[in-house]
């Protein structure tokens, strides 16, 4: 099934989250232990992540925060996890254990990358978004066995890379109770230029087949990784093969509206999920948490 909703008709909403003051919300940094499944030497390995949550002492559903994969393999060692910081402190102040974590091969990772896909002329992308997507759903469960996470399904969120990453795990983690994906997709070698179009749409195809759960897919009309016609033939892919998506297209967003998801593009994005989560029974909170210190490691960016 897919629906189509006009991204203005959201901005409505945008009040409809109170601002206020309530408890606040707590970072902690945090090393995740996961299986290096389909690696080399197998055995485990550790992903660094951050935590945000309330800060209240009750348990909380669980929020995996996903990073894309920069196009150049000489920028991944230099990944954060406090790169995703706004977008999960958003989370967080909405109730959620919001947790930003670099998948294998990325920031200090002592592994090698494991979404790798081949050639540019051949890509199996599916293998890239099954990579990605084990290692969100491992990194799921080390998380639900915190005492600050509820036992309640979580959502995973995700950019680009970590878009594709989540649309692949949509249709195979059982405790996974919603997906929210801005500009999903693989593969993008420059501005409007992706490897082999018809591959990627046939890895949404077969991630569709699976895929029951509601998901949210937002993509800016100036996307210049997946662009709008794209959007459209991965879209449909998707639901013909059996996938439940709402997709919501925005305006343009600065430079490339493949930054959307970002902190300067919350005040578009945060109404969108909103409403998402309203009408799918998710929304934890009526009114916002504070916005936490800026972390000493992002001061000045």
């Amino acid at each position: 099934m897919l629906r189509i909703v006009c991204a203005a008709a959201l901005f409505a909403f945008a009040g409809s989250v109170e601002q206020g003051r309530a408890e606040g919300v707590r970072l902690d940094e945090m090393q995740i232990l996961v299986p290096n499944f389909g690696m080399p030497g197998g055995g485990i390995v550790v992903l660094d992540a951050i935590v945000l949550r309330p800060d209240d002492g009750q348990p909380h559903p669980l929020a995996m925060i996903n990073h894309g994969s920069p196009r150049s393999a000489e920028d991944r060692p230099s990944m954060s996890p406090y790169g995703m910081w706004a977008q999960a402190a958003e989370f967080a102040r909405r109730g959620w254990v919001a947790v930003a974590v670099l998948r294998r091969g990325y920031g200090a990772s002592k592994v090698g990358w494991a979404e790798t896909y081949g050639p540019c002329g051949n890509p199996d992308y599916e293998h890239a978004g099954r990579a990605g997507a084990g290692d969100i759903a491992a990194a799921a469960v080390y998380m639900m066995k915190q005492p600050y996470v509820s036992h309640s399904k979580y959502i995973s969120v995700g950019r680009s890379a970590g878009g594709f990453a989540t649309v692949a795990l949509a249709g195979r983690s059982t405790s996974l109770g919603a997906a929210i994906v801005f500009a999903p997709g693989r593969g993008s070698s420059g501005p409007d230029k992706v490897c082999n179009e018809d591959k990627l749409v046939e890895a949404f195809a077969q991630f569709g087949r699976l895929s029951r759960i509601p998901l949210l897919w937002v993509s800016a009309k100036n996307d210049h990784f997946f662009g709008p016609r794209l959007v459209t033939r991965m879209t449909s892919a998707f639901t013909q093969a059996g996938g439940n998506l709402t997709l919501v297209r925005t305006p343009s967003f600065g430079n490339d509206g493949h930054d959307l998801f970002s902190e300067d593009g919350t005040a578009i994005w945060a109404p969108i999920v909103d409403h998402f989560l309203r009408e799918n029974g998710l929304a934890q909170r009526d009114q916002l948490l504070d916005m936490p210190p800026r972390p000493a490691q992002l001061r000045g960016r």
